[in-house]
């Protein structure tokens, strides 16, 4: 392996390559990520300085003339009074709205938004009744995001938990990063979705762009229409009874459930030939970058 030159090393096919580079030997096993806990436990489960809301309490913001600082503060003071159902009027396309969320909440978006929309949440139900720009929902922990029409790219980038929901088509890199969680998309996604998943569900009811789920470490893809083509160590899987039961019950939660059913989608997994790279010298790093 380590007498073989760069010149040899390009003559020899990829798979004779990686077994050069001694890429398929000891294969990492991962590591669990469940966590247990006591389902008849009665505390709250909620950061310390979590307000109690009521989601019976509701109040709107008109924030045509405010900046987002005011809207994201605003919001916060009212949750803080205890309302548990803030509806957002006249939004205007404003960036990093709603962000940083850390507490049970229905947040309702009555337009669109910008960049950033949603980000870095955990606990809150958020509806939005527009479009949204780039990264809406990144580093998700958990709660649900659930987009009436378009999104842009970066979808969901590195979300760790929460169902994120787009009934529209959504843009490049959709999941990069991704760390769990799921992300469901009624229309279809761009290029590059999926790179680098790490874990989690995603579910693309139309079609996907070229490269899909390059360099994925594990997670599973779902697609319901073409795939342009593959990524690195990108590959399919048949789906099981357990696939099929999953996806009926998640699209059919959020109305996107196909006429045709599921039967029909790509099941798109990591080959796993990857999870040796570690395990590699640093002059063979260099034969492969």
């Amino acid at each position: 392996m380590a007498s073989l030159s760069s010149t040899e090393l390009k003559k020899l096919s990829q798979e004779e390559r990686v077994t050069a580079l001694g890429m398929r030997t000891e294969q990492l096993t991962g590591r669990s990520m469940f966590i247990e806990f006591d389902e008849d436990a009665e505390e709250r489960f909620t950061y310390p300085w979590a307000p109690d809301v009521d989601y019976n309490k509701r109040t709107e913001i008109d924030t045509g003339d405010m900046t987002e600082t005011e809207v994201n503060s605003e919001i916060r003071s009212l949750m803080d009074q205890g309302y548990g159902t803030i509806v957002i009027k006249d939004p205007r396309g404003k960036h990093s709205l709603g962000v940083g969320i850390l507490n049970r909440l229905n947040l309702i978006f009555e337009g669109s938004l910008g960049y950033f929309g949603v980000g870095l949440i955990d606990g809150p139900n958020v509806r939005i009744n527009g479009r949204v720009g780039w990264s809406c929902g990144e580093n998700m922990m958990s709660g649900t995001i659930v987009v009436e029409k378009n999104a842009g790219s970066t979808f969901g980038a590195a979300i760790r938990g929460g169902d994120l929901v787009c009934k529209g088509s959504v843009g490049s890199r959709t999941g990069i990063d991704m760390k769990g969680g799921s992300i469901i998309v009624g229309g279809d996604t761009g290029a590059l979705s999926g790179f680098m998943m790490q874990r989690g569900r995603m579910v693309v009811c139309g079609n996907a762009g070229k490269n899909l789920g390059d360099s994925m470490y594990d997670g599973t893809i779902y697609i319901g229409g073409e795939i342009q083509s593959l990524g690195v160590d990108a590959i399919e899987e048949p789906l099981s009874d357990l696939d099929k039961a999953w996806l009926t019950r998640k699209l059919t939660q959020y109305g996107l459930m196909p006429d045709k059913g599921v039967d029909h989608f790509t099941k798109i997994v990591a080959g796993k030939m990857l999870w040796n790279y570690d395990n590699l010298e640093p002059t063979e790093k260099k034969l492969i970058l």
